[in-house]
């Protein structure tokens, strides 16, 4: 049911004002479009970041097939506006709608929030802002939409937990629609007046917010919500549970507010992912995207356990999809779509155990059609000199590896048990069949980092670059991306300090240094946008405050670097007092419960606490590399 009044409007004054106009049209190839009049629940699932890099989430794909499956259900997408759309919409006093039907995001039952990066965590509170939604959980009543919000930021919920009804945890497939039917459930209960305010057919477009709620609104929502709690163990609802903090300001375990509610909340997880809905359709954007392509997870999980890795430990245990199955949906894909290149999705795709048959099932069907396979997740081990030969270099010429560091023992220390030997022959068997591009990815500011681990990044760079010139006759290019590691929660390094702003820069300028071929491109990641990365993935719910701060101070789309503003940022978390020093630099002790404690994976803490021990053992006697820095 198409609401064609927004629509005609913002086509009229929007569209010719704005940059790209393509991402806010809809109707885009495999997009689903209901009647609401014959539908028991609408859900918008609002990805906080550009269209460009939502429709490029493979998430987002996912769960927007689950949803649309039923007849009873509508899933509709919205994405953060461009700066321009942002003002022309406040300016003209029209609401953040939907692409599918141009709905009011305020009209829906459930509005759910993907949380794939913490920088995206302004861009939450301008959808909101932009649909008229409170953005305090507290302010809303059930005629609001059910905000949630779930992906691997919720596995610290803390920071955003003022603004969230309720984070859905864990694998998302069969517990977001249970979240969904829930919550209409609870409407229902009081008699089906209390669907959004904001209605299409009737929309005022000189007006069209939701009113705010009255005390008993709220107590209503208050009270549906308690229920949700206690039944859907993947379900937190922060109302419920009151931080609690030493004297020192370091966080304490939090206290429940209601004896119904668990103090444990386990995160949900599909056992079989062979029966787990894999979406053959997904939706072709108008405008070019990030990922332009199929995509098909493959495994979920990864059999290595390296400790830097928050993805490895969220994703557990390994579940595999049948060769028969990912070639069937490749093959389905590509009819309803006509990409021509195909991704295998894993965090280490050549760890499927079927790997070598997949690819060669894979190619026969799809290099007579001239559609490429590609692998965005190779794992570096023996396997890795036989790619090359396996996969075409028809539409890409590139490899992309993640060897994290350069040596071979400060590897064995993160847990990441992979040699220079299979890496250095994997990519010299892929130039030999026609590759001349190689991506690798770093990290620095580890713990126990050396001077030599550091300078160890160049030097393998340039030795692959050296390949090229031995196999092709000049040298490869090869892009070496270096990160500032952030010690992520459920991790064993979620006990360490990150290293100080003066560290990561001197340790940049050194790589800088030691460059000498004009062949290896170096490139650092912003040292202020991974220190308020670290802020805002380990901080708890004081957090939250200067979040709301910052973003009422003008901070919007964080991620992007034209638009980032750090001192924004530093004098918000000064003047809420958030201890940017305590949260990133002091260390932590197994003893210490951290603000995400009460999230429980699959992987114990018990488990972190052991592989937190045997890393402290091996990087005894590695001395760090200087500047040693006492200054924030």
């Amino acid at each position: 049911m198409l609401n064609r009044k927004l629509k005609e409007t913002v086509d009229r004054e929007l569209l010719p004002r704005v940059q790209t106009p393509g991402q806010y049209i809809g109707g885009e190839l495999n997009a689903v479009v209901k009647d609401h009049r014959t539908l028991r629940g609408k859900l918008c699932l609002a990805f906080p970041d550009l269209y460009t890099i939502g429709m490029s989430c493979h998430g987002l794909q996912v769960l927007y097939a689950v949803m649309n499956r039923g007849a009873d259900w509508a899933c509709e997408r919205a994405f953060t506006p461009m700066p321009d759309m942002q003002s022309l919409l406040a300016a003209e006093q029209l609401p953040l709608f939907s692409l599918e039907t141009f709905t009011p995001l305020g009209n829906f039952d459930v509005l759910g929030f993907t949380l794939q990066h913490e920088l995206t965590y302004t861009n939450v509170l301008a959808m909101l802002d932009l649909a008229g939604i409170p953005l305090r959980a507290e302010q809303r009543g059930m005629q609001h939409p059910l905000v949630i919000a779930g992906g691997p930021c919720a596995l610290n919920p803390e920071p955003m937990a003022p603004f969230v009804d309720l984070f859905v945890l864990g694998d998302g497939e069969y517990s977001l629609p249970e979240v969904c039917d829930a919550w209409l459930a609870e409407r229902q209960a009081l008699g089906g007046g209390q669907r959004g305010a904001v209605r299409a057919e009737t929309l005022a477009l000189a007006a069209p917010w939701p009113e705010p709620a009255t005390p008993a609104q709220r107590q209503q929502r208050a009270s549906a919500l308690a229920r949700l709690a206690a039944r859907l163990p993947f379900a937190y609802v922060p109302r419920f549970y009151q931080p609690q903090y030493a004297a020192d300001g370091r966080p304490l375990p939090l206290l429940p507010l209601r004896e119904d509610v668990p103090r444990q909340i386990y995160c949900a997880r599909v056992d079989d992912l062979e029966a787990a809905p894999i979406p053959t359709s997904p939706v072709v954007p108008y405008v070019e995207c990030v990922q332009d392509r199929i995509s098909i997870e493959i495994m979920r999980g990864c059999p290595h356990r390296c400790r830097f890795c928050q993805s490895s430990a969220a994703k557990r245990p390994v579940r595999f999809r049948k060769v028969d199955t990912i070639v069937r949906a490749a093959e389905e894909a590509y009819r309803n779509t006509g990409y021509n290149e195909i991704s295998l999705l894993s965090l280490s795709s050549s760890d499927y155990p079927y790997f070598d048959d997949l690819i060669r099932r894979l190619q026969d069907v799809f290099r007579p059609l001239h559609v490429a396979v590609s692998l965005p997740s190779l794992r570096i081990n023996e396997q890795l000199r036989y790619v090359g030969e396996m996969l075409t270099t028809e539409r890409h010429s590139g490899l992309t590896l993640a060897p994290e560091a350069a040596l071979d023992d400060m590897r064995r220390l993160l847990g990441k048990r992979i040699r220079n030997e299979d890496l250095v022959e994997g990519c010299r068997r892929a130039m030999e069949h026609g590759y001349h591009r190689v991506k690798l990815y770093f990290m620095c500011g580890l713990p126990g980092e050396r001077p030599e681990d550091l300078d160890g990044i160049i030097d393998l760079a340039e030795h692959i670059a050296e390949l090229g010139r031995q196999v092709r006759g000049r040298p490869a290019t090869v892009v070496a991306n270096v990160s500032n590691f952030v010690p992520k929660p459920h991790t064993p390094y979620q006990w360490y300090p990150m290293q100080r702003r003066e560290y990561f820069l001197e340790a940049h300028r050194r790589l800088r240094r030691r460059k000498r071929l004009r062949s290896v491109e170096l490139r650092c990641h912003d040292v202020e946008t991974s220190l308020l990365e670290g802020v805002l993935s380990r901080g708890d719910r004081r957090v939250g405050e200067a979040i709301e701060l910052a973003y009422r101070r003008g901070a919007r789309l964080d991620a992007w670097r034209e638009h980032f503003k750090a001192d924004l940022w530093w004098q918000s978390l000064r003047d809420v007092g958030v201890d940017v020093e305590q949260i990133l630099h002091r260390p932590y002790t197994p003893s210490d419960w951290l603000p995400w404690d009460h999230i429980v994976l699959h992987q114990d803490r018990c488990y972190l606490e052991r592989e937190w021990e045997k890393a402290a053992a091996m990087e005894s006697g590695r001395q760090a590399v200087g500047p040693q820095c006492n200054s924030p």
